[in-house]
C-alpha cells in the first residue's frame, strides 16, 4: 500500500488521539509514504501551539517532533510547487474546501502521478469526501 499522509491523520498519531494506533499501523505498513511540506508545517505548528496552551510539556512536544522527523526522513515529501498552486486555484469535487485542504488534495494529485496506487490517509471528513470524488481510495476505512 502507498499512502499520502494528510495532517489530520498524522496529528492523531502524534497526539495519541482516537485512531492513533490504526494510523500508526497504516503508516508503518505502507510501502511508500508521501506527504506535502504542508503536513510537516501543520504538525509542527500544532505541537508548538499545544506547548503554549499547556496541553503538552516542552519535552513531550520535542519527543513528538523527533518521532515525526524520524518518520518523515523515510517519506517522500512534496513541496508546495507551482503545479500544486495551479491545481488549488481550480474547483475540487464536493466544494467548499478550506485552502489548506485544497493544498493537500493538489499535493496528493501530484504525488499520484508519480506513485502508483496512492491512497489518501486522512481523518478529515470534508477532505475525504472530496478525495473520494477524485478517485482516491481512503484510509483508514471508516465504518
Amino acid at each position: 500500500m502507498n499512502l499520502y499522509a494528510e495532517s489530520s491523520a498524522v496529528l492523531a498519531w502524534l497526539l495519541e488521539e482516537a485512531r492513533a494506533a490504526q494510523t500508526q499501523q497504516l503508516l508503518a505498513s505502507a510501502e511508500i509514504v508521501s506527504c506535502s511540506d504542508l503536513t510537516l508545517i501543520e504538525c509542527g505548528r500544532v505541537l508548538i501551539r499545544a506547548t503554549c496552551l499547556g496541553k503538552l510539556s516542552e519535552s513531550e512536544a520535542a519527543d513528538r517532533q523527533r518521532q515525526l522527523s524520524a518518520s518523515a526522513h523515510n517519506w517522500n515529501v512534496f513541496p508546495i510547487s507551482a503545479e500544486v498552486v495551479e491545481r488549488v486555484r481550480r474547483p475540487f469535487p464536493n466544494e467548499p474546501l478550506r485552502s489548506l485542504d485544497a493544498i493537500h488534495l493538489a499535493s496528493a494529485l501530484v504525488a499520484r502521478t508519480i506513485i502508483p496506487h496512492l491512497e489518501l490517509l486522512s481523518l478529515d471528513a470534508r477532505l475525504r469526501n472530496s478525495a473520494h470524488g477524485l478517485g482516491f481510495k481512503l484510509q483508514p476505512q471508516l465504518v
